[in-house]
């Protein structure tokens, strides 16, 4: 049994800082929702503050955009010139994607100031990139709403999860020793 805990000694390591990083990352982020019911801004602050931001981008490409908090769900309704667009929920935010990043960066953790950089950039750039992407898809709704299923369900998702798996391809490769040439 020693043997094999030896010889697969990475793996365990990166199942056990993933699984760790990620259990505890989302019961936090859990605690978070359960907090902000009610709170002052609905359904929460930061997909209130995501639903804000996209309506921004929005109105700055032109379009007059606005959200409301649903009087009866945990959400964001989107209008763009007048027209109920999308809900933006909690699942629209990007933090569970952040933490799925996260975790991941931190299994695959080299030196902890590279790692913590990386982290913070890479979660900028996933939570700018979903405020871009709610922004894009709101426009696709509004001018070819007969794609509605095929834009938020393959199409948009895609851009984030893809956006998300670039990184790790960046951060895996950045971790790869050279290996020194034989004379």
């Amino acid at each position: 049994m020693k043997d094999i805990f030896h010889r697969y000694k990475s793996v365990i390591r990166f199942v056990v800082l993933f699984l760790g990083t990620y259990l505890v990352l989302t019961f936090l982020y859990s605690w978070y929702l359960q907090s902000a019911k009610g709170g002052e801004y609905p359904p929460d602050f930061i997909t209130h503050l995501v639903a804000k931001q996209s309506s921004d981008v929005l109105n700055g490409l032109g379009y007059e955009a606005n959200v409301t908090p649903a009087a009866d769900q945990p959400m964001m309704k989107l209008f763009v010139n007048d027209t109920y667009l999308a809900k933006i929920i909690e699942g629209c935010n990007a933090v569970s994607i952040i933490i799925l990043f996260i975790a991941f960066i931190v299994a695959f953790a080299h030196k902890w100031k590279k790692t913590l950089l990386f982290i913070l950039g890479g979660t900028v750039l996933i939570y700018g990139i979903n405020i871009v992407r709610i922004a894009i898809l709101a426009i696709a709704l509004y001018k070819y709403p007969e794609y509605d299923k095929v834009l938020h369900t393959v199409v948009f998702p895609g851009i984030i999860y893809g956006m998300v798996f670039l990184l790790w391809m960046i951060w895996v490769r950045g971790l790869k020793q050279k290996n020194p040439k034989k004379a």
